[in-house]
């Protein structure tokens, strides 16, 4: 996938469980657990805009674009 979802890094760094995050984002927990996973299509953009608040951070801190030549 040329676009990497860089979330369970994110939570890593935070220390926070996926319950903590999805209890404050307001993002049901299953769906964080999809970020968590990388089993995502696709991302909202007020997901991103709740993760970079809670995290402190930029999209280009959630989300990486890995050129095709790049991908295993």
């Amino acid at each position: 996938m040329p676009i990497k979802v860089k979330f369970s890094e994110l939570k890593g760094r935070s220390k926070l469980s996926r319950k903590k995050i999805a209890e404050a984002t307001g993002i049901r927990p299953a769906t964080i657990t999809d970020y968590y996973y990388e089993r995502v299509k696709s991302i909202k953009i007020k997901h991103l805009e709740k993760f970079c608040k809670l995290f402190n951070c930029s999209i280009s801190d959630i989300l990486e674009y890995i050129p095709d030549d790049e991908v295993k």
